[in-house]
């Protein structure tokens, strides 16, 4: 027979129901399935089940309500356990977490930075920690809601903004990625409740009224080994620029392979590269592919797919990206600053013939609509130079199909992956140059079309959740 108290907790789910759905469909974007996740304050278990994690271990005070979890969810773990003196031994698990919950747990929590202290034991360099608590604009509707027994009774709690997390979170050694606001109205009121929720509380203004703060926070960044790298060149018309391309090539790492894509072209680009990849004589290591799709996407998953390296690498062929700045992507991504790195073209000055002032509009316009989408900041998205780790990619290809097959750039389906994992964007400003072979394969109008397209897509997916 199930006591007062878990009782009590169902019924605060069902009196809230639209709330906690709120709170599943914010976390079912934030993990992906199939990882090791612990929650802290995992109450009856629902959130933690939701991620569908492949080893999900939950931890709360009251046995109760551990007792209660188990058999609601006995394909998870559940430990009574106190978060201000928790030890991988008390768990039973040693392994570290791919992604640790703490959901509304930490405005009750007597120590937060120390809390937030004790994690490193169970985290990796990947580790990513999700948190949400309430907002504190709400705390006299909520402590009313407490009183007249519409939300279930908490012990004195800390009102943290957003500010006080961010800080405790630097204090404690940990590197806030991105955040945001959700759930204007966390009771269901047919029609209105889900317009307000999923459109509405993503407004400008209106989001920051938003019931649920949340944030995702990695491990501060640290130095890492020397990694291998693969830097992939798609190349249509580029004739004149694949000798230049592996001349100007700088080494990078362990050992450094350059992967041609060749994509049906009118000139002789297939010769040079053929050539090139024939006579010559150094330390790169070249490899050369045609490809049998079509488009840049398509050519460049083709390449990573060929790939050794422990990095990932695109440079396009038309050199306007200097290979000579590949070692300060390189370095950003192997001393830890960043997981995903971005080229950036807007920073330095550039000719009018590089790029017209059309064009620069057009990627101002673009970064500030992905800023907002990818809630990271970004200044250039459309810079062909992307470089991220290779296990990074695999986990990337294997959530593709939670955006489908929209991105024939390759561009932004790796910048909705990053943002879709979590990882750190970071931008290496470049000095953009004019071609010196050739001519643009770009059709500006189509695929300004194709653009706006993705971005309604996108933000259906990472904005407004359905």
């Amino acid at each position: 027979m199930q006591s007062h108290l878990i009782l009590d907790s169902f019924r605060f789910r069902r009196t809230n129901r639209a709330y906690y759905d709120d709170l599943r469909r914010l976390h079912e974007v934030l993990v992906a399935p199939g990882l090791r996740v612990l929650e802290i304050g995992s109450g009856l278990g629902d959130l933690l089940a939701g991620v569908r994690p492949a080893v999900g271990i939950g931890i709360d005070l009251d046995p109760e309500v551990v007792a209660a979890a188990r058999e609601r969810h006995p394909e998870l773990h559940f430990v009574v356990a106190d978060a201000g003196s928790l030890t991988p031994q008390s768990l039973g698990d040693s392994e570290p977490f791919d992604v640790i919950l703490l959901s509304n747990t930490l405005n009750t929590l007597v120590d937060v930075q120390g809390v937030l202290e004790r994690l490193e034991p169970f985290c990796h360099a990947r580790t990513r920690l999700v948190l949400t608590f309430h907002n504190w604009l709400w705390q006299p509707l909520l402590k009313a809601a407490e009183r007249l027994g519409q939300r279930q009774p908490q012990p004195p709690e800390s009102w943290l903004t957003p500010q006080d997390m961010a800080n405790l979170l630097d204090l404690a050694g940990w590197e806030v990625l991105k955040g945001g606001k959700r759930c204007l109205l966390p009771r269901r009121i047919p029609l209105i409740t889900p317009l307000a929720n999923r459109w509405l509380s993503q407004l400008p203004l209106l989001e920051q009224l938003g019931v649920t703060n949340w944030m995702v926070a990695r491990p501060a960044a640290r130095g890492q080994l020397e990694p291998s790298v693969s830097v992939v060149i798609p190349a249509r018309n580029e004739a004149g620029n694949i000798a230049a391309a592996i001349e100007r090539m700088p080494p990078l790492g362990r050992f450094t392979e350059v992967i041609f894509v060749e994509g049906h072209s009118s000139d002789d680009t297939w010769d040079q590269i053929e050539q090139v990849c024939t006579t010559y004589q150094g330390p790169l290591r070249l490899k050369k592919f045609r490809q049998s799709g079509k488009g840049k996407a398509d050519a460049v998953w083709l390449g990573f797919d060929q790939a050794e390296g422990d990095v990932l690498m695109i440079l396009d062929a038309d050199l306007t990206v200097r290979p000579e700045d590949l070692p300060r992507f390189y370095a950003a991504l192997a001393n830890g600053r960043g997981e995903f790195v971005n080229g950036c073209r807007l920073v330095y000055p550039r000719s009018r013939v590089a790029m017209p002032p059309l064009n620069t509009a057009a990627n101002r316009f673009f970064a500030f609509v992905f800023s907002w989408l990818l809630r990271q900041p970004l200044k250039d998205t459309l810079c062909g130079t992307k470089v991220l780790w290779s296990e990074d990619y695999l986990r990337l290809k294997a959530g593709r199909s939670y955006f489908g097959n929209f991105d024939p750039f390759g561009d932004f389906d790796l910048l909705f992956g990053a943002a879709k994992l979590n990882l750190k964007i970071v931008e290496v400003p470049v000095r953009y140059q004019e071609r010196t072979y050739g001519s643009s394969n770009i059709a500006h109008v189509k695929e300004g079309l194709i653009l706006a397209r993705m971005c309604l897509y996108a933000a259906q997916k990472l904005r407004f959740l359905p």
